[in-house]
């Protein structure tokens, strides 16, 4: 199920750089980015009211809410400069270079959560790396 739903969020994340472009169009990155979260946090909390999951927040370690919290602030920033990056530059340059966060976050993961790089992992680094920068030259 996992792929599925790593499909679909590639799926959904591309349209949403294809509609956040049409719809920054003359407005303010910022108030763009804003009007975004306002929707993002209704349609969570509205599909944690419909799978009645609520009463968990209760049984959130002190851990986990700092890095949630820490978690959501890099989100917001990351949202913050995507809008301004999609306002200012081109959609098929900007979200090679958004979608380059796959090779930090494997390199954070290896680094910080001593998760295992193969060399098959590396090879795929390597080639995302040049892709990324093949498709914005």
């Amino acid at each position: 199920m996992w792929f599925i739903f790593a499909l679909l969020s590639s799926v959904f994340a591309a349209l949403t750089s294809i509609l956040a472009k049409v719809g920054i169009e003359g407005i303010n990155s910022n108030l763009a980015t804003a009007i975004r979260t306002v929707v993002v946090v209704f349609m969570a909390w509205g599909m944690v009211f419909i799978t009645n999951t609520q009463g968990g927040m209760a049984s959130i370690s002190r851990k986990s809410w700092i890095f949630l919290i820490l978690s959501g602030l890099a989100t917001g920033a990351s949202w913050m400069c995507y809008y301004k990056a999609l306002q200012l530059g081109e959609a098929s340059k900007v979200v090679p270079i958004d979608k380059f966060s796959t090779v930090i976050t494997v390199l954070l993961a290896f680094l910080f959560l001593h998760e295992q790089m193969s060399a098959k992992t590396v090879i795929g680094l390597i080639l995302i790396t040049a892709g990324t920068f093949t498709m914005i030259l």
